[in-house]
């Protein structure tokens, strides 16, 4: 399978942390996905690439019937606790948003917030999606813009870190209109949105303690660095954030497109 090498070095960085903590401050993007796609007792839907679940969570308690997907056995297992903890029935599996193990036309809905994004092969994914969502059915994504506050982030990491493999799709790629319109375009009419969610810290340094913590892929950047490099990240990041303060406050401005498609 391509890249599969990178694949197995993602899912353990992103399971490396307790992401659910991260996840809470997309909570209002959560609920876009969510409104956006009108969720109607019943509903087959698929959560993919669905981190520790807490969109399906959202959509299970509107009444849907609720699969949930992550290629990190970690935040699914995560996932699975927390539900359970919810009193809510979900299913969830340990799977690959370019080969899901699901039958074509299976779902009414498909949704995913800043997960399909990652993955690295860009058409592969969109046609996934395209397969494993029933005629008439509901795509609901939301993916970081690459100008707004995470696509700077993720700039400053790459100061950091090696280069991707060769061939490997941009996430941040799905961030753009025209991308996301030759993606799925053929398959989906598509509504597209940018919108701003906004993460709010007392410091940068404090904000820095937040992120080390439980975003995954920081945390494993920040290991792989020796001590010199690892200070020299960790300035860039307070020096960036303290640019965002209001007042008393880091505000993270973080755009987003959120896109939904009808499927033809």
């Amino acid at each position: 399978m391509a890249f599969e090498d990178l694949k197995q070095r993602q899912s353990v960085a992103w399971g490396s942390g307790p992401f659910e903590n991260v996840a809470a401050s997309l909570a209002d993007v959560h609920h876009a996905i969510v409104e956006s796609l009108l969720p109607r007792p019943g509903d087959e839907w698929l959560d993919a690439a669905c981190g520790t679940g807490e969109l399906a969570f959202l959509a299970a308690a509107a009444g849907a019937h609720v699969t949930g997907m992550d290629f990190a056995e970690t935040l699914v297992e995560t996932a699975r606790r927390q539900a359970a903890e919810h009193g809510l029935h979900i299913h969830f599996d340990v799977g690959d948003v370019e080969a899901m193990p699901y039958p074509d036309d299976q779902f009414d809905v498909v949704s995913s917030t800043f997960g399909i994004m990652f993955a690295p092969t860009h058409v592969a994914t969109a046609s996934e999606l395209a397969r494993v969502t029933r005629p008439g059915g509901r795509l609901g994504l939301a993916c970081w813009t690459p100008d707004g506050g995470v696509g700077e982030m993720f700039q400053m990491f790459a100061r950091f870190q090696p280069p991707p493999p060769e061939g490997a799709g941009s996430p941040l790629a799905w961030g753009t209109e025209d991308h996301v319109r030759e993606l799925l375009g053929d398959a989906f009419e598509l509504t597209i949105d940018e919108r701003v969610s906004v993460h709010r810290a007392t410091s940068g340094q404090a904000y820095w303690d937040y992120m080390v913590a439980g975003f995954g892929p920081l945390k494993t950047l920040t290991e792989s660095l020796d001590d010199e490099r690892r200070s020299e990240l960790m300035r860039a990041w307070v020096d960036f954030t303290e640019t965002m303060r209001e007042g008393d406050e880091i505000a993270h401005r973080r755009h987003y497109l959120l896109i939904f498609g009808a499927r033809r």
